[in-house]
């Protein structure tokens, strides 16, 4: 439905195993390479296990359009339960005839002979056998005995297993070790990191007809905190976005369309995400927060050298390295680079002074994930591209990476904008930047933290539960200035209307949703005493001079 309207030959999302759409990670490399091992290995097993979804059929359906010549290939789908069953669909899939009434051991003897006829013919013969893990152990115990079949010389059959993870813990128990102990190679696929999975949309859009990025930067970003990069779930999630944004007449995949997607598709992708957060996160800021651990350690150096420079007294904090500036006293800005500081402890400096105005005191080197470290503490954060205009309107402190023409990058907290200036802490230092200088070194990508209702596990909607609707329900009551309904505890209609008009009021896709775009502008507009880029006055007056 969509393909015509993005340019596309065909829908480049489908979650069939087509190889035409196999994208070649590091890992996928790897495991291809392992079952090409196989077509050639004299005997024994090959495993490849992975996650449901991360493209192990896949991989198979590329390997078995390269099998060499002199090579015969029985390809078993579904196992079966029984020993007769996956015997009768290996002398189906070689196109032996099964002798009649057949058993087991007739089976067997069908089997060994057809092999013995291949070999002396020249042929090698490959079974593969997909979704092994659904097989109990006494079919696993028949399968390892097929592999006895041989000449004085060479096994006569190579058997190669894909399956869960479950499969590998099967073949772990002590009454599977002979089978185990015969296994050649064996390889695990993990889903694909950020780096990868933004790779791999532009791989499939690019089969599909278009060399162009459909999704903007921040529904990546959500899209694979809701994935973790599992492959099949991207495609689903990525054809529903599209699909979302062809009815919209978007250009591009939005936040909004992006988790409208992955409500439709998922459910509640809250669970999703919740259920993987610590990993998702970790995976995830690991693009902003990269060497944050080993940065931790060069900023404890750093600390100790500068210490012992100005011989204060020693301590853990960053504050420590600041300059007694009065709040009413900001440094005259004149541009100077810091010489002696690097990309990984500005970071770290930047996000120590990013808490310390939420008045928590965070320390990298023992909490290197920011997001983690948030949640922890009651507060979100959000990983975002946008403009300085974006900024103001979010209206709360972020941290920006700051990129010099031929410099290391550097990391500083943005914490004030006025009409002509932004105030910022780099490594350090209290500085004010004007507007025009500041849009030429930021690279666009920033990090907020913001504050959620309490108990928040994800977007809520209609039909959502709990104190966290109860708490929307009184902030959006004294903001529409009507008496706040002190029991309600569920999402109604009446609370989708006026969130809608919240939304509106923010120039945000009124679709009724909490979710964290929203939450952003929610908690710098409605919320008292939290840390804010500036008043809403002067934010008017910057945004609309």
């Amino acid at each position: 439905m969509y393909s015509d309207y993005f340019g596309l030959t065909e829908p480049p999302f489908s979650i069939a195993p087509d190889p035409r759409y196999l994208y070649l990670s590091r890992q996928h490399r790897e495991a291809l390479a392992h079952l090409q091992y196989g077509l050639s290995c004299p005997g024994g097993f090959v495993l490849l296990t992975g996650e449901v979804g991360t493209g192990k059929t896949t991989v198979c359906r590329c390997l078995l359009e390269q099998v060499p010549e002199h090579t015969e290939l029985a390809f078993v789908l579904n196992p079966g339960g029984s020993a007769l069953e996956l015997l009768a669909a290996i002398c189906q899939e070689l196109g032996i005839a099964p002798p009649e009434p057949a058993d087991v051991r007739q089976l067997t003897g069908a089997i060994y002979h057809h092999l013995l006829e291949s070999h002396a013919a020249g042929r090698h013969t490959v079974l593969i056998i997909d979704e092994a893990q659904t097989l109990p152990v006494a079919v696993l115990e028949q399968i390892r005995l097929l592999t006895n079949l041989e000449t004085n010389t060479r096994k006569l059959l190579q058997i190669m297993l894909l399956g869960q993870p479950e499969l590998a813990e099967k073949l772990a128990r002590p009454e599977l070790r002979q089978l185990s102990q015969r296994i050649t190679a064996r390889y695990h696929i993990a889903p694909l990191n950020f780096d990868e999975m933004r790779a791999y949309i532009a791989h499939r859009l690019s089969v599909a007809g278009l060399e162009a990025q459909l999704f903007q930067s921040a529904s990546l970003r959500r899209l694979y905190w809701l994935t973790g990069g599992v492959p099949r779930l991207i495609n689903v999630i990525c054809d529903r976005a599209l699909l979302g944004a062809f009815v919209q007449r978007l250009p591009r995949v939005d936040t909004a369309t992006l988790e409208r997607a992955a409500v439709e598709v998922l459910g509640r992708p809250a669970v999703v995400s919740r259920r993987r957060s610590p990993a998702l996160a970790a995976a995830l800021l690991l693009t902003l927060i990269t060497g944050m651990v080993l940065a931790g350690w060069q900023y404890r150096e750093q600390v100790s050298a500068l210490l012992a420079v100005n011989k204060t007294t020693p301590t853990a904090s960053a504050r420590a390295l600041a300059p007694a500036l009065p709040p009413d006293r900001p440094a005259a800005f004149h541009w100077s680079w810091p010489e002696n500081l690097d990309t990984d402890t500005s970071q770290a400096m930047a996000y120590q002074q990013l808490f310390d105005l939420w008045q928590l005191d965070y320390d990298p080197a023992t909490q290197p994930v920011v997001c983690r470290y948030a949640r922890r503490h009651r507060l979100d954060c959000a990983s975002e591209s946008g403009t300085l205009a974006t900024l103001m309107a979010q209206n709360h402190p972020a941290v920006i990476r700051l990129e010099p023409e031929g410099r290391p990058a550097l990391y500083a907290t943005l914490t004030g904008i006025t009409e002509d200036h932004a105030s910022l802490m780099l490594g350090g230092r209290r500085l004010q930047v004007p507007l025009a200088e500041l849009q030429t070194l930021w690279s666009g990508s920033y990090v907020m933290l913001w504050q959620p209702p309490p108990r928040y596990q994800g977007p809520m909607h209609v039909g959502s539960r709990g104190e966290a609707v109860t708490w929307l329900e009184r902030h959006l009551a004294g903001w529409r200035g009507r008496p706040a309904r002190v029991s309600l505890a569920y999402y109604d209609d009446v609370l989708a209307a006026d969130m809608q008009a919240f939304q509106r009021s923010k120039g945000l896709v009124a679709d009724g949703v909490f979710g964290p775009q929203t939450g952003i502008y929610f908690s710098a507009s409605l919320l008292a005493g939290l840390p804010r880029l500036t008043t809403q006055g002067e934010a008017s007056r910057v945004l609309h001079p």
